[in-house]
């Protein structure tokens, strides 16, 4: 996409779940599990901007443990299983939840900040 042309949702979140470059959605954004690499290799966009800050750990906090109380109330109330076996259930799902979530999130906020121009607070001077 040219400079300053309008990017639609649909392109910004598909770039975000595959963790692509928000301008071009064919480079990579990652080059670690977490690390922002530092530009794209293929549009060389330079991704200075990228900083989702705890954005994305605060939602996945809140959809992980939704979904985990969710269905660890459920089960207690029809079974009534000993500690243990919630321990068994629930802590694998929680980690796999959290490290599953993390990575799209973390990369869907980055492709919305680039598609709204979101730039870091700056105190206004005259």
């Amino acid at each position: 996409m040219a400079q300053g042309q309008h990017i639609p949702l649909a392109t910004t979140l598909r770039a975000g779940i595959l963790s692509r470059c928000p301008r071009c959605g064919s480079g990579k954004l990652f080059s670690g599990y977490l690390t922002v690499a530092p530009r794209c290799d293929v549009c060389k966009l330079d991704y200075g901007f990228a900083d989702s800050g705890d954005g994305p750990a605060v939602f996945i906090i809140l959809i992980a443990g939704f979904v985990v109380v969710a269905a660890a109330l459920i089960v207690e109330v029809m079974y009534q299983p000993p500690y243990w076996v919630h321990a068994v259930l629930w802590l694998p799902l929680t980690v796999v939840l959290c490290l599953g979530l993390l990575r799209p999130f973390k990369a869907m906020l980055i492709a919305l900040q680039y598609r709204h121009k979101a730039e870091e607070g700056r105190v206004a001077t005259r």
